[in-house]
């Protein structure tokens, strides 16, 4: 099970992952925790763009259905209003009754009843900070993390179902140095005029001081492809040529072919180097 902030979160932060898994035979769910009701239009070639800006939760309902079909993955939405994105240090509150303003003990609930039902073995979600400090992604980690407790507890919440203990909890780490170095350095060496260098070098440059979390890499290169058809059916979010989101998938499969996480916590004995989130996990029922 992933668990993501807004629609296109998923396609841009592991859906190659979810691909490989899926063509391995594995369940995937992904979670989605608001509407991106929201979001700005950033797309400026948008061709439904009136219905974007009459009715954006209702797009991007739709947008979200293409991306699960172009994945195959099956998906859940907990219902919360996005937050829309606050400065930091703007001092901006969260908009009332938004995710970012419900208290976690409470917007946790519903997922606790997802993962006794769904039973997964491996959690994914962001880290503390949440990828970057937008209020809904810190509070999808701080709910995920809460259920991930949460449901192995029999006496907490009853209501929601027979407790289920996931395995081990993941965080996103696909945006990391390494991987930027490798596709600077290659796109640096193979074609200086390459018009994503710059976008790379500048990702490279914002990255170099972030600390290097990833303990798993999953050699997913081969469904590079499928994200891609996910996030352009983001199309409200995602222009289809965005230098952040596509760079060549030739370069990418050779320099850097995995999507990256970081064990946070485990159930199991997990070995010392892992090659699988499924490293370890034990059938349970």
């Amino acid at each position: 099970m992933a668990v993501h902030a807004h629609p296109d979160d998923e396609s841009s932060k592991g859906a190659a992952t979810y691909a490989y898994y899926l063509d391995r035979g594995v369940e995937v769910m992904v979670v989605s925790c608001t509407g991106g009701e929201r979001g700005s239009i950033l797309n400026e070639a948008l061709e439904p763009r009136i219905r974007a800006e009459r009715d954006m939760a209702g797009l991007r309902r739709v947008e979200m259905e293409a991306a699960q079909a172009a994945v195959g993955f099956q998906h859940r939405w907990l219902g919360y209003h996005d937050s829309g994105y606050q400065e930091p240090g703007s001092g901006d509150p969260v908009p009332f009754n938004s995710f970012g303003a419900i208290p976690v003990q409470i917007s946790a609930q519903p997922l606790v009843k997802l993962i006794r039902e769904f039973k997964p073995q491996v959690l994914v979600t962001y880290d503390e900070n949440g990828g970057y400090p937008h209020a809904d992604h810190i509070r999808c980690h701080e709910i995920s993390a809460f259920a991930y407790e949460a449901a192995a507890d029999a006496s907490a919440l009853p209501e929601a179902g027979p407790a289920w203990s996931v395995q081990k909890l993941y965080y996103d780490q696909i945006m990391n140095p390494r991987r930027f170095d490798a596709v600077f350095g290659l796109l640096e060496q193979e074609d200086p005029e390459n018009p994503f260098l710059a976008e790379a070098a500048e990702m490279r440059e914002r990255m170099k001081d972030r600390p290097d979390r990833v303990t798993v890499s999953i050699p997913s290169g081969e469904f590079f492809a499928v994200r891609d058809d996910a996030l352009r059916s983001h199309a409200s979010q995602v222009a289809p040529d965005h230098p952040f989101f596509f760079y060549p998938n030739d370069v990418q499969k050779r320099a850097w072919p995995f999507e990256d996480f970081q064990l946070a916590e485990a159930r199991i004995e997990v070995p010392e180097d892992e090659t699988d989130l499924f490293d370890g996990v034990e059938d349970s029922e």
